[in-house]
């Protein structure tokens, strides 16, 4: 069965990333069923291509589910072993992220697909691969480990699990379909096999599409609009923001021209204090109003927020110690990155509350320049910090889009 391909564009926090549409299902999945397969509705028909100049799930549109989950190299593997299983890993990728299952299956019955997402279609799903600091490590490529992988600094507001943190290699999977995501967390975890063993895994959510009534910027657990100031495509400097540029230091790093950085926190989010605070005084801790994020200084989600507006007592409308303005790329000199979480809830902590929050993901050409500068400003006296504890970390350096014929990291393990 033939696929029709439906250009659509969406916005992620003000991200646009390029998804086709497969209009006529998926056909690797139809084909493995005796009646004319149904069509599949818009969420499900939505494709987005492994192949491009960046990998998938950076400026694509937030997904409803979403599976974060570190490897490490087991004893004896190496470069070798790692090239394996990023070829493996990425030829995976292009068949689930079509539509098409894992694996073909052997003739003996071994190998098959499982069946998880059989009758679904895409639904957007993405996989991203990244590389921790320890990777090079272990592979013997000591001499191309960027410096943007320095270890990230200390910050106050840190309870880090180091069980749960860091890790020599991350993918990153989203889908708007739960069975599709966790089809994709199955696949890549059989493909590690003997080469890496999990790390930690943490799960999480977002509002599903056609939910509300108009696309509009994720909420997150505390109920507030987040992602508001992303930086935007049409912005001049975007890809200068997100992407490491080409020929931007030494040859050694040319591998990851065109690629970026993930910095990764689970962020564990006091709501049981959270929800005890008036509508009001939220608002005044984090800067916006609750029902549309827009600034306290007035207007609209989108309108700049006026850091020097005071109201009619003298006080400014936005206070010091309010989570937007010590964020604000206005008071950073300039720092920004793409902020593209989703939620977690892992039901209840030992001490009763929700262990709820958000799984942190944020996107920049320099961690050293975007997400450090920030976090050490929060760190210092932004006014939500106390509903919040940070409880895991990770960064990790993800390459460049593969071409066509490419695996992805192939510019780093056979340089």
């Amino acid at each position: 069965m033939s696929r029709r391909r439906l250009l659509g564009t969406a916005g992620v926090a003000g991200a646009t990333g390029l998804v086709l549409g497969a209009a006529g299902g998926a056909t690797g999945y139809a084909a493995t069923r005796d009646e004319a397969p149904a069509a599949l509705t818009s969420v499900g028909s939505t494709e987005v291509m492994f192949h491009g100049k960046h990998q998938p799930g950076i400026t694509t549109p937030l997904q409803a589910r979403g599976h974060l989950i570190a490897f490490d190299l087991t004893p004896g593997a190496g470069r070798k072993e790692a090239a394996a299983l990023m070829r493996r890993w990425s030829a995976t990728a292009e068949r689930l992220m079509a539509g098409e299952p894992a694996t073909g299956g052997s003739a003996d019955g071994t190998g098959h697909d499982t069946g998880i997402a059989l009758d679904a279609g895409p639904s957007s799903l993405t996989v991203t691969f990244g590389f921790g600091a320890t990777f090079f490590e272990r592979t013997g490529l000591k001499g191309h480990r960027p410096p943007g992988l320095d270890p990230l600094p200390p910050f106050s507001a840190d309870h880090l699990d180091a069980g749960r943190s860091n890790g020599d290699l991350w993918v990153q999977i989203g889908a708007d379909d739960a069975l599709v995501a966790f089809h994709a967390l199955r696949a890549v975890q059989k493909e590690a096999a003997a080469t890496a063993t999990v790390r930690w895994q943490m799960d999480g959510f977002n509002r599903t599409p056609g939910a509300t009534a108009k696309p509009m910027t994720a909420r997150n657990l505390m109920g507030q609009i987040d992602g508001t100031g992303n930086p935007k495509p049409a912005d001049s400097d975007f890809d200068k923001r997100l992407f490491v540029a080409a020929g931007a230091g030494d040859p050694a790093y040319d591998w990851l021209a065109g690629g970026s950085y993930a910095v990764v926190r689970r962020i564990r989010m006091l709501l049981d204090d959270w929800e005890k605070l008036p509508v009001e005084r939220q608002e005044r801790v984090i800067g916006r109003r609750k029902a549309d994020g827009a600034p306290l200084s007035g207007g609209t989600e989108t309108t700049e927020m006026d850091l020097d507006k005071a109201g009619p007592d003298g006080k400014l409308l936005i206070p010091d110690n309010a989570h937007a303005r010590i964020s604000s790329p206005e008071r950073n000199s300039g720092a920004a990155m793409l902020r593209r979480p989703f939620s977690y809830h892992d039901g209840i902590a030992s001490d009763g509350g929700p262990d709820a929050g958000l799984l942190f993901i944020c996107w920049q050409a320099d961690p050293l320049r975007g997400f450090v500068p920030v976090q050490r400003k929060l760190d210092r006296g932004d006014a939500l910090s106390p509903f919040l504890r940070h409880e895991a970390s990770g960064l990790f350096a993800v390459p460049a889009g593969a071409a066509q014929g490419e695996y992805v990291g192939q510019r780093l393990l056979e340089s």
